[in-house]
Parts: C-alpha cells; structure tokens; sequence
C-alpha cells in the first residue's frame, strides 16, 4: 500500500529530490483566480454573492452572518463538543498569552535610543476552511493569536454551506460566538481572500488574512501578498514519523492515518531505522484503515506519491532526512525521543515520545495548528501571536548625541554619493560637520 526508499548506507546529496511530497501546483492555479480577484476589487459585495453561487451553489442577500445565527448556532451546539471547545480555547491562550512580546529600548549613547515597539494590525481576516471536514479548530487557532495579540477589528470567513442554508457550518458559527467573534462572512475560495484583500460594501479590507485552505486560496494568497499580509501558503497536511524500533507499529499506523483523513492528496511519511517495525507499519495499516469511516481517502492518500516509509542507517541519518523534508508535523517516536528531538532544525511543530500525537496538537496541546507545509518550516513559522505583531523602531536621538554621530552619518553620505542625507544632519548645526 505505502512506497518504501531505502536510504541505508549512504544519503544522496539533494535530499529533497528523492523524498516524497505532495505536489500543489500555485503557479498553474494563478491564472485562475486571477479575474476572480480582479472581479471582486472592481464589483465588491455583488462579485462576491456572484461567485458563491457560482462555485458554492448558494444564493446570499449578504456575505455577512446574521447575529442571531451565530448565537441560535451555539444554543443548538452538543455540550460535549461545546465543553472541548471551551477546554481548547483555555489551553490555546495559555500558550499564546506567553508569546505576547514587550517593548524594548536600548540605550546606544547617551542621549540616544531605540526603542521596539510590538504593535498589532489593525484589522484581519481569518479564513477557515470547509469542505470535507469541518474544522471549528481552525477558529480557535486563527482567532487565539490574533486576540492575545491585541488585535482590535477581526472576521472570520468560510464556505457558504448548501446544507445549512447558505450559512457556514453551525458548529463553526458555535466557535466564533465562544470566542467573541461577531463578524462572519460565508465565503470561501479565492474570492475570500480578494474579498479581505480590497474590501467590499458588506467587509471592510483588511491588513492581512490568515487561516489553511485550498490550492485555490493559496494562489489568491500568493497573487494578493503585498496588497495584504498573508501567514503563509498552506498545502496539504503532511505528517513524518522519525522512529526506530522502540516505537509500537500500532501507535504509528495510527498516527498516518489520522493525519491521510484529511485528504487524498494528505502526505504521511515515516522515517526509520528498522525495517522490522516498516514491516509491523505495513502489516498494521490495513486493518486500521478498514475500521475507520474514510478508509477510501485514506488508502489513497497513503498510496499515492506523497507518501511513503523512508528507511535509513541510523538516527542521525533520519535526523537528516526530516529536516531536509521540514514537515508540517513532526513526531519523535525513538529511544531518548526528547534529545532527538532537540536535534531537528526543521518543522512546524515537534510532538515528543508515543503520548504526544499530532491528533493532540491539532486540538488540545495548547499549541497552533496552523503550520508551514510544503518544507517550508525551513523559513516560515507556524501561526503565533507574532504573526499578528509588527516591531517599529523608535529612535530617540537628543541634540549632542545627534552631533557625536554627525561625522559617521555625512562620512557615509558622502561613500554612497548621497549628500542630501550628509545636509540634513548639517542643516541642524550652525557649524560645519566634518566630512
């Protein structure tokens, strides 16, 4: 079912090239969502209730969620589901609540400082998706960060829902009233992200959108960043599993076919030491698969090229490959799991040992869900109250400490052929500054 790559022996020079990954061609979806973003930034709201019943089947007097459905939406939610949200919620400011970030100053002379001010956007836009799940977990962590971040204007956005009456999904609608929010719109696609982008009639614009979707929302990101802020462009979920024979084949079959129900185009990898417990992983998928309701998209998902087990030689050639592929999600099931784990470079999140799976992370750790994809935890981070901070620097400079850096400022000028700068240090003195 699963592809094998033997890497024991020796690891090839490009990493990258021989791993699986799914493949979400943005480049080829551009040319797509183009005029869609360009009919929204021209015909606003009547664009967008145009295109939701084009593409979502569902005809909206406004993109806007009435008040009484949000809270008639959290009156009819299941207590239980209810209860783990609000238990999700606890835990999530907890953890965001510690990244909250304080000015700094730094006395560089006296007389002069610089001070770094953490302020938030103005406004946000947080996209959460719809489609064959629903995830009012993707509330939760769009919306957490973005309150502890102090953030004063944000709406929440996803699919209109044929089955719900053009609304998005009520338990969606359930999270938004637990956490305050009082702005929805039922839009999804392309045209949510524009609609953030430029603003409408019915949504002002926003300073940047956040949130997971589909290839579609990942190339009006891509072709609107600039115009707005984005957090990144996310891909398929993906999940790696760096074990050796310590780890139970039970526990790591568990854990890729939790992370391959998402999609079918979902990435599940396991890289190990042991052949032995490959072949447990193989022997164990099956069953599991058989007993789960989405068996079909998972069989897919764990068949197709993105995914595959990868064995090596040892730990550290593991270690190797797992920051070469830089995985959304990254579980350490070895011997001393913890230092192992302090050892990787690369990945969104980092779950440690056989009691901390993904499936925790994506709920209740306390930890953001939403998370590079695509290797692109090399550079980019997951979402975090930073996401929403900007620092300005504020230079606090009194007139002697202006005159002792005067001859650096007009020296350098001068080296960059740029006298106008070296004028306006001299403009403040009475006497000639030293070039």
């Amino acid at each position: 079912m699963i592809s094998r790559i033997d890497l024991r022996g020796s690891l090839p020079g490009d990493l990258r090239e021989v791993l699986p990954r799914a493949e979400l061609d943005v480049e080829a979806a551009l040319e797509k969502v183009r005029p869609i973003c360009e009919d929204v930034r021209h015909r606003g709201a009547v664009a967008v209730r145009e295109l939701t019943a084009r593409f979502d089947g569902v005809e909206l007097a406004s993109t806007r969620v009435p008040a009484a459905e949000i809270s008639r939406a959290l009156d009819e939610l299941d207590p239980a589901v209810r209860a783990a949200l609000e238990e999700s919620i606890r835990r999530a400011r907890l953890v965001h609540r510690d990244q909250r970030r304080t000015d700094t100053t730094t006395q560089v002379v006296p007389g002069g400082s610089v001070t770094e001010r953490w302020v938030p956007v103005g406004r946000v836009g947080l996209y959460v998706p719809g489609g064959r799940a629903v995830y009012p977990s993707s509330v939760v962590m769009n919306v957490v960060p973005a309150q502890e971040a102090g953030v004063r204007s944000l709406a929440v956005t996803s699919p209109a829902q044929k089955e719900f009456g053009g609304l998005p999904h009520p338990t969606i609608l359930a999270a938004c009233a637990l956490l305050g929010v009082e702005e929805v719109h039922a839009v999804g696609g392309a045209q949510a992200v524009a609609m953030f982008a430029y603003g409408t009639e019915e949504c002002p614009r926003a300073d940047m959108v956040t949130g997971p979707g589909n290839i579609w929302v990942a190339a009006a990101k891509r072709l609107l960043k600039g115009r707005i802020g984005i957090d990144s462009e996310a891909g398929p979920t993906e999940i790696a599993i760096l074990a050796d024979e310590t780890a139970d084949p039970v526990h790591i079959a568990a854990d890729l076919i939790s992370q391959a129900e998402h999609d079918v185009i979902a990435a599940a990898v396991l890289v190990t030491t042991s052949a032995e417990l490959a072949d447990a992983v193989d022997k164990e998928l099956p069953g599991q698969i058989a007993a789960t309701r989405h068996s079909e998209r998972i069989t897919e998902a764990l068949s197709g090229r993105q995914s595959g087990i990868v064995l090596v030689s040892s730990v550290g050639d593991g270690l190797e490959v797992v920051d070469a592929y830089a995985a959304e999600h990254l579980e350490i099931q070895t011997a001393d799991a913890r230092e192992v784990a302090a050892r990787v470079r690369n990945a969104g999140a980092i779950f440690i040992g056989p009691y901390a799976p993904v499936s925790l992370g994506d709920y209740m750790a306390g930890s953001n869900h939403v998370l590079p994809t695509g290797g692109c935890a090399c550079h980019s981070s997951g979402l975090s109250v930073q996401t929403f901070l900007r620092g300005i620097h504020v230079v606090d400079y009194t007139r002697e400490a202006l005159a002792e850096a005067a001859p650096y400022v007009c020296a350098l000028a001068d080296a960059e052929d740029l006298p106008a700068h070296g004028a306006a240090i001299r403009a403040r003195f009475d006497w000639e500054v030293p070039s």
